[in-house]
């Protein structure tokens, strides 16, 4: 079930675009400002870059936006400095909560997550007590009818992939984060095309959350941490039943 939250997740992606293009583009230009600066603005030279445009490319987000982006990050146009904030956080039914942030301002990012939680049932976890129960990984999630199961196997296993999961909807690869790149362009050079492509946070055991009223607590809460503009990711460990998310 590991997959299980970022593919129902993703059914969803699409719409959300239409609905909120402007917010969910000011998110990935941020991202990639921040990886340019970090590291250049070829993508070829800079993995972490390269990584962030393939976001980018599953938005459909415009190159020119994205080319200012990458000018702002070198510092070709000027532009605000960003630093990067991760918020350890526990949710209703102790729910372990990891989010990416990226702001200007930490003290107001800082104060209005806690305002959220607050009107959320969530508080803030001391350092350590929730980054360790996810692991950093790589993962690809592809659609089933994408291609045959003991083909994608072998294609991941040669490609160095740590694992291939198979779900009823979709495959799930995984890497080690040092080997994503190549396993990722190796797979993408069999023509196959993922929802999904990223290094990310994995929750090392999932918790159960069935109660209705619990997890409609914490998908209000998990919607509201993705709503503000400064939230870039947002990792649970909850195992959500298939239909609440």
């Amino acid at each position: 079930m590991a997959g299980h939250s970022k593919w129902a997740k993703l059914k969803h992606f699409k719409g959300a675009i239409d609905a909120k293009r402007a917010r969910i583009f000011a998110k990935l230009a941020r991202e990639v400002m921040i990886a340019a600066r970090a590291g250049g603005g070829d993508p070829d030279l800079n993995p972490r870059l390269r990584m962030v445009l393939l976001k980018c490319r599953s938005a459909n987000m415009p190159s020119e936006n994205i080319e200012r982006a990458i000018k702002k990050g070198t510092g070709d146009t000027g532009g605000q400095a960003y630093e990067e904030l991760t918020y350890e956080i526990f949710g209703p039914n102790s729910v372990a909560i990891l989010v990416e942030a990226t702001t200007d301002n930490r003290n107001r990012t800082t104060a209005e997550i806690r305002n959220l939680l607050t009107k959320h049932g969530g508080r803030m976890a001391t350092a350590g007590a929730v980054s360790r129960l996810f692991k950093r990984q790589g993962q690809m999630l592809l659609p089933r009818e994408a291609v045959d199961e003991d083909k994608l196997l072998e294609w991941a296993l040669e490609a160095g992939a740590e694992d291939v999961r198979t779900e009823a909807t979709h495959y799930e690869i995984l890497t080690d984060p040092s080997s994503f790149e190549a396993v990722h362009k190796q797979l993408e050079s069999k023509g196959l095309k993922f929802a999904s492509a990223e290094v990310t946070y994995l929750a090392v055991q999932t918790v159960p959350v069935t109660d209705p009223a619990s997890v409609q607590a914490l998908n209000a809460l998990v919607e509201a941490l993705e709503e503000h503009d400064d939230v870039k990711e947002v990792h649970t460990n909850a195992d959500l039943p298939e239909d609440s998310v």
